[in-house]
C-alpha cells in the first residue's frame, strides 16, 4: 500500500457517484459527513446503502438500500465506496469481500479536519475522519483507518491499517498502533507507547506502557484482562 500526502489525492469531479457500505448508525453518521463535505465543496452523488444484513426498512435516512456486497461487486459503473463499519475486524472483512475493480475507496475527511500540506500527514485509501478531529504533524494513517468524532492524534504517530478510534479517543505523540487496533470512547494512549495489532483498549482507559498484540486492556492505568480457565 502506498500512502500519499492527503493533499495529493486528486479531487473528484462534481457529482461523482458514491455508496455507503454499512446501513447502521455509523452509516448514517458517514452520510452526515458526506453532506457536510458537499456543503463545502459539492462532490459526491450519494446513491444509497449496501449491507449484508438488510435494514428493517427499504430506505435509510432517506436513501435506498441497494443490496449486499455481492450486489455491489456486480456494479457495471465505477463507484466510490465509504465502508461504514465501526469494528476493525468487521471493516477488514467487508473490504476483503469488495473485490470489483470498479470500486474505489477515497479518504473522507471533514472539512474542518482536512490537513494542510505542511502538516505532512499521509493516509491510505478508505480513511474516514469525522468532525472535531485534531491531527498535528508527521502522522501516518494506514488504509481504512476510522477516526470518529473529536479524536486527537499527535506528532509522529503511526496508525496501521484498519485502526478504529471511537469518539474522543486520544493518541499522543510517537504512538504506534498496530493493524486493527480499537480504542474505545475517551481512551488515551500516552506518548511513545506501542499497542500491538488487534488489541482493544476499553472506553476511558489510559495506556501508559506497551501492550502486546491481541489483548484487551481496561482501566486507569490500562491493564490486560485475564480470563480464568473454567
Amino acid at each position: 500500500m502506498t500512502s500519499l500526502f492527503f493533499s495529493e489525492y486528486e479531487a473528484e469531479e462534481t457529482g461523482a457517484p458514491l455508496v455507503i457500505f454499512g446501513a447502521g448508525g455509523l452509516g448514517r453518521e458517514v452520510l452526515l459527513l458526506l453532506r457536510q463535505l458537499n456543503a463545502a465543496h459539492p462532490i459526491w452523488d450519494v446513491r444509497g446503502f449496501y449491507d449484508d444484513q438488510p435494514p428493517a426498512t427499504p430506505t435509510v435516512a432517506g436513501l435506498p438500500y441497494l443490496g449486499t456486497a455481492a450486489d455491489l461487486n456486480a456494479t457495471a459503473e465505477p463507484l466510490a465506496v465509504a465502508v461504514a463499519v465501526g469494528s476493525s475486524a468487521g471493516r477488514a472483512a467487508v473490504v476483503s469481500r469488495l473485490t470489483s475493480d470498479k470500486l474505489t475507496f477515497p479518504p473522507l475527511v471533514h472539512p474542518q479536519a482536512e490537513p494542510a500540506t505542511y502538516q505532512r500527514i499521509t493516509m491510505g485509501e478508505g480513511c474516514i475522519i469525522q468532525q472535531g478531529c485534531l491531527l498535528t504533524c508527521d502522522i501516518s494513517l494506514g488504509r481504512f483507518v476510522l477516526l470518529n468524532l473529536g479524536c486527537t492524534v499527535g506528532h509522529d504517530a503511526v496508525l496501521a491499517d484498519f485502526c478504529s478510534l471511537m469518539p474522543h479517543a486520544n493518541v499522543s505523540g510517537a504512538v504506534q498502533l498496530g493493524a486493527g487496533c480499537y480504542l474505545g470512547a475517551n481512551a488515551t494512549v500516552i506518548q511513545g507507547v506501542a499497542v500491538g495489532a488487534g488489541s482493544t483498549v476499553g472506553a476511558g482507559a489510559v495506556v501508559v506502557r506497551d501492550l502486546p498484540a491481541g489483548v484487551t486492556a481496561v482501566g486507569v492505568p490500562a491493564r490486560e484482562l485475564r480470563v480464568s480457565n473454567p
